[in-house]
């Protein structure tokens, strides 16, 4: 009993802790495979293989909903403690790699997300080349305000030296 209550106390805490948790199924896949999956997404999560009953009260003690649906059959969870982008990303990677690996779905933002969704975060491109992205659109900006300061200046010459002739030239 007290075994069970310190794995939900531990599923609870990483269920807090995370921006995002991905569950799959990963019946059929070898340790071998599961440790690959593992490493392939540890730089911005935790692959976790949890009993579906004690997932059910940890979701629940952390206020995840949404999850129940999900929770039949060998269940695996990834704990986003980075980009979710990149985390589904390498999972589904894996799944194309590995077929036995299933994508049930996850919880992110406060919802739950079906497989369709997750597969559309996938979709997505990634926080670095987003924040490129916008990096470069604000250097494409800054670049045109530079521009047009500079213009300020010599075209007032050129206005002023314009007038300068004028007045010569009427006098």
């Amino acid at each position: 009993m007290a075994l069970k209550e310190a794995s939900v106390a531990e599923l609870t805490t990483k269920f807090e802790s995370s921006t995002a948790v991905l569950l799959t199924e990963y019946r059929g896949l070898t340790v071998a495979e599961l440790k690959e999956l593992r490493d392939s997404i540890r730089q911005d999560a935790e692959y976790a293989v949890a009993k579906n009953t004690l997932t059910k009260l940890a979701a629940a003690k952390a206020g995840v909903e949404g999850l129940d649906d999900n929770l039949k059959g060998p269940s695996a969870l990834a704990f986003v403690h980075g980009d979710p982008v990149a985390v589904a990303k390498g999972l589904r990677a894996f799944a194309k790699a590995h077929p036995l690996l299933v994508i049930k779905g996850g919880y992110f933002d406060g919802a739950p997300l079906s497989a369709e969704e997750v597969n559309k975060l996938a979709d997505l491109e990634s926080r670095e080349v987003l924040l490129a992205k916008v990096a470069g659109m604000m250097k494409a900006s800054m670049s045109k305000a530079a521009a047009v300061f500079q213009a300020l200046p010599s075209k007032t010459v050129r206005t002023v030296e314009a007038l300068r002739e004028k007045q010569e030239n009427a006098a």
